[in-house]
C-alpha cells in the first residue's frame, strides 16, 4: 500500500509541477512535443486548458476521494500529450526525436491506466486494465533503448563526469537495461522486478542529472521540463510496477 502512496504522490506531484511550468513558459523547450498545439487557432487556449487539465488531474491523484476520476482525466490528458507528436512524425518520420515525445506521453498513459487499474474492485477487470499498462510501458522501453541508440553521444554527455567508470559506459549500461526491462514486461517474464529497477533507474536520472542541471540554471526552461517528464515517467513506472502486484491495489476511498 506505502508503494502505491508514494508512486501516486510523486506521479501527482510532477504532474501539477509539468502543468505550472507549462502555464508560466510558451516555449518549445517547457512544452516540447505538445508544442504544435500552440500553433493551431486559438492554440495558446486549447494548450493552456492542456496543462490546467494536467494541474487538476495531478492534484486529484493526491486526494484519495478523487483518484478514479483523475486517473480518467489523465489517461484522456496523457493521451492527446502522444498524439501532439504524431504530426512531427509525419514530417520527419526517419527522425527519431518525434516518437521519442509520443512514448514518453504513452509512458505517462500507461501510469494513469494503471492508477485506474490500482482503484479497480473487479478483480478480472483490474487485472486486465493493470496487463494493458504493463504491456504499454514495454513498449515504451523499447522505445527508450532506441532512443539511446540512436542518440548515444547525447546520452553519454548528460552522465556527470565524476561518476565511474566514465560517461559512455553508463550510456551504454542504461541501455540494456532498458532493453532487458523491455523484453520482461513484453514477455511477463519477472516484468515487475524489471519494472522495479526501470523506475529506480529513472529515479537516479532525475537526481544524478535533471536536478543538477536545474540548480546550474535555473532559467534554463528546458532543464524544468525535463525535470518534470523525468520524475512523471519515473511515477508512472512505479504505479505500473505496483499493480502488478493484484487487483484493486488503491480503490478510490483508500
Amino acid at each position: 500500500m506505502n508503494g502505491a502512496i508514494y508512486a501516486r504522490v510523486l506521479f501527482g506531484a510532477s504532474t501539477v509541477l509539468f502543468g505550472i511550468i507549462g502555464l508560466m513558459w510558451h516555449d518549445a523547450d517547457t512544452w516540447q512535443t505538445p508544442y504544435r498545439i500552440l500553433s493551431l487557432p486559438l492554440g495558446t487556449l486549447i494548450g493552456d486548458c492542456l496543462m490546467i487539465v494536467l494541474i487538476a488531474g495531478g492534484i486529484g491523484m493526491l486526494l484519495p476521494p478523487t483518484v478514479r476520476a483523475s486517473s480518467i482525466v489523465l489517461i484522456v490528458a496523457y493521451g492527446l500529450y502522444s498524439l501532439a507528436a504524431i504530426p512531427g512524425i509525419i514530417d520527419a518520420p526517419k527522425t527519431y526525436v518525434s516518437y521519442v515525445g509520443f512514448f514518453e506521453g504513452f509512458a505517462m498513459t500507461c501510469g494513469a491506466i494503471a492508477l485506474l487499474a490500482a482503484t479497480e474492485a473487479v478483480s478480472a477487470r483490474s487485472a486486465t486494465i493493470a496487463r494493458v499498462a504493463r504491456l504499454g510501458l514495454g513498449l515504451c522501453a523499447v522505445s527508450f533503448t532506441l532512443a539511446q541508440i540512436f542518440y548515444l553521444k547525447f546520452t553519454a554527455s548528460l552522465v556527470p563526469t565524476w561518476i565511474s567508470p566514465g560517461q559512455m559506459f553508463w550510456a551504454i549500461f542504461t541501455t540494456i537495461a532498458f532493453a532487458l526491462a523491455a523484453i520482461a514486461m513484453l514477455v511477463d517474464l519477472q516484468a515487475r522486478l524489471a519494472m522495479r529497477l526501470m523506475t529506480l533507474m529513472l529515479a537516479l536520472f532525475g537526481v544524478l542529472v535533471w536536478i543538477p542541471a536545474v540548480i546550474a540554471q535555473p532559467g534554463a526552461h528546458g532543464n524544468w521540463s525535463e525535470f518534470a517528464l523525468n520524475f512523471q515517467i519515473t511515477g508512472a513506472a512505479w504505479l505500473v510496477a505496483v499493480v502488478q502486484k493484484g487487483p484493486g491495489v488503491l480503490h478510490s476511498n483508500a
